[in-house]
């Protein structure tokens, strides 16, 4: 599988090219500037891989949810390079991509939760099967971070960025006996590797139904209740 992945859902940047075994990736934390990085990145990785998009098998996406700018870059690149290139296309959960990260034993289960932003947070819980493939427990959700995990399965990982920005979930985390892995981010690697899964699976889509997930529709909403998203 050859395959190009990448993901602009937080404020880090990061794109990887899959080859086989061989995966190489691009990886920056950015207040800003994504959609002007996120391209050299990606010629960047296909010269150093020695491969042109027609080489490519498909093209993975963080499609959310995550920030409202970020997840339109990642879908218009994504489907600019792949309608160019007809390529089909993975799009990818941004929390998956997180939990993927953390080294979960069969069986466990694991909390992502990144920052949204305006005292909320993005979160979802999901299962490390046998083949280290997850299954998600829970569907996506926003809420505030009082209610992180609430009526979810239990956690014995919690991993994402949410959990350095909010002390108060990751004392309570912490005092619960959950494994807190704080500071990780969606990364191109992870979106890479589920995203070969899903189009060797047959789940690819075509490009122009590359969309974000946003999850929180309405960004002048108060925050407090739980909203339930797309799985």
């Amino acid at each position: 599988m050859r395959l190009l992945a990448l993901d602009t859902s937080t404020e880090a940047c990061s794109v990887a090219v899959l080859d086989g075994d061989t995966l190489r990736m691009r990886f920056e934390v950015l207040e800003r500037g994504h959609a002007e990085r996120v391209l050299p990145m990606v010629d960047e990785l296909l010269e150093d891989a020695g491969l042109a998009l027609a080489d490519l098998d498909g093209i993975a996406f963080g499609r959310g949810p995550g920030s409202f700018t970020g997840l339109r870059i990642a879908a218009g690149v994504t489907q600019g390079l792949a309608l160019g290139a007809g390529l089909p296309v993975a799009p990818v959960s941004s929390l998956a991509a997180v939990a993927a990260q953390v080294p979960g034993a069969t069986g466990e289960v694991v909390l992502a939760c990144n920052d949204a932003r305006m005292g909320e947070v993005y979160w979802a819980v999901f299962r490390v099967e046998a083949d280290a493939t997850l299954s998600p427990l829970s569907a996506e959700h926003v809420s505030g971070p009082e209610n992180v995990g609430r009526d979810a399965p239990s956690a014995m990982h919690a991993a994402g960025n949410a959990i350095a920005a909010y002390a108060d979930l990751a004392n309570r985390l912490a005092a619960a006996g959950v494994l807190v892995h704080p500071g990780v981010y969606p990364r191109a690697d992870a979106v890479a590797r589920i995203g070969a899964a899903l189009l060797a699976a047959g789940g690819g889509v075509p490009a122009e139904e590359a969309q974000p997930v946003y999850v929180r529709d309405d960004v002048a909403r108060p925050s407090g209740a739980t909203v339930t998203g797309m799985q």
